[in-house]
């Protein structure tokens, strides 16, 4: 038989039961619209949290002084006065190493002709858009010169700007006083939103740490060093490396607890990486179970299909049909009818996708490989519980078909 006429002969058979047809194909569609869904969601999960460890930093390594105990009070990660710009530059030193920026954090009040404002003044290395992946959106970064000189210069956030000076005036040149101190704007970043901790990127103002150390703090120490490992490959043994090199210079004997803590950004992101995927894994899980429910369903519809047109099996059967081509008949009516719910699984999970993008705001991002697996699936469904009643109809003897009332 011509496997057109197979087709057509299907497509017939499955149009004579519209309604019943219909509903065996809803339990795939919703199926395979939930494996969409669901499958978009945890993508656009993951496509946040990389966004996020982009915004950050590339390959960052964040040193931060550790705990100093004065009179057996312990103040806690950040007070110590150990971690020195001379570090710094060793660490700069270390192969796999891409860029350093020594930073301290001070919170002043910005001054300028007619207005002020409160913001985080951080002193940082001239390598910090590199580390942090920030563009400029007016003006420059200051460079290792403006460092090395304790210049009194600035880098300004939109926040700062729009807080400090009218709407579409450009800051660059313009003089603010921060503290009692004057600088010079020489740029503005380009707006980046909240880090992962909450805080406003977009609030703060950078200048050289040496300026910062002297000028407006008074202090020769660091609270944080920023590292940008030269590949991702390398950031575990960056990070290996500055620890064992702090401890050398520090002086700390073995067994001793650090004065100095040593993090990486895989390590910040890697519960929320596995929650997502886990999460991602149970709802899927889920939505397969009603893949194979739409399956079952395929099959039941298809052994009462077989019931039904006894009597026609055994014509065919009597007139010339073999057993394969029964078998092939049915066989194509069950894989027509997965194929149809799933592309119209498909559309629809597309659809959910973009409405839970709309009303609830949570991010998702379809892709053409789960599109392509749940097709693939849909047919595999057809072909799993579509084999069985069409082996049945196929074993079917024509003189018990025949009489079948």
């Amino acid at each position: 038989m011509r496997f057109d006429v197979v087709i057509r002969i299907a497509l017939l058979a499955l149009r004579r039961s519209l309604m019943r047809t219909c509903l065996t194909a809803l339990g795939l569609i919703i199926g395979v619209a939930a494996v969409i869904t669901i499958v978009s969601l945890g993508q656009g999960a993951r496509a946040t949290i990389e966004e996020e460890v982009e915004g950050a930093g590339t390959n960052l390594i964040i040193v931060s002084a550790g705990n100093w105990t004065s009179g057996g009070v312990r103040l806690g990660m950040g007070s110590s006065s150990t971690l020195t710009p001379e570090d710094a530059d060793a660490i700069r030193a270390l192969p796999g190493v891409a860029y350093v920026s020594p930073s301290v954090r001070s919170r002043q009040q910005l001054v300028t002709a007619g207005e002020n404002w409160s913001a985080n003044v951080e002193g940082v290395g001239a390598d910090l858009p590199m580390i942090r992946s920030w563009p400029m959106l007016a003006g420059s970064f200051f460079g290792p010169g403006d460092v090395a000189g304790d210049e009194k210069v600035a880098v300004i956030g939109t926040i700062v700007r729009d807080a400090l000076f009218e709407p579409h005036v450009n800051p660059v040149g313009r003089q603010v006083r921060i503290g009692i101190h004057p600088f010079t704007i020489v740029g503005v970043l380009a707006p980046k939103g909240q880090s992962s901790g909450g805080d406003d990127q977009d609030d703060a103002v950078f200048a050289p740490y040496t300026t910062v150390q002297k000028r407006l703090l008074g202090v020769d120490y660091l609270r944080t060093v920023h590292i940008s490992a030269a590949s991702a490959e390398q950031v575990t043994a960056v990070g290996a490396a500055v620890t064992d090199l702090l401890r050398v210079r520090h002086g700390i004997a073995p067994g001793d607890p650090d004065d100095f803590r040593v993090r990486t950004l895989e390590e910040m992101i890697a519960v929320r990486t596995r929650t997502t995927r886990t999460m991602t894994t149970l709802l899927s899980s889920i939505a397969a179970v009603s893949l194979l429910v739409g399956g079952i369903g395929v099959m039941n519809i298809m052994l009462v299909s077989v019931t039904e047109r006894t009597r026609e099996i055994g014509i065919r059967v009597a007139v010339g049909a073999r057993g394969r081509d029964v078998r092939l008949q049915f066989l194509t009516e069950a894989v027509i009818l997965s194929l149809t719910g799933g592309l119209l699984g498909i559309g629809l999970g597309y659809v959910l996708s973009q409405g839970v993008t709309q009303v609830l705001g949570w991010p998702t991002l379809t892709s053409l490989n789960a599109s392509l697996l749940a097709f693939g699936f849909s047919a595999a469904i057809g072909i799993f519980f579509g084999w069985y009643p069409a082996t049945k109809a196929a074993a079917t003897e024509p003189i018990d078909a025949l009489r079948f009332e």
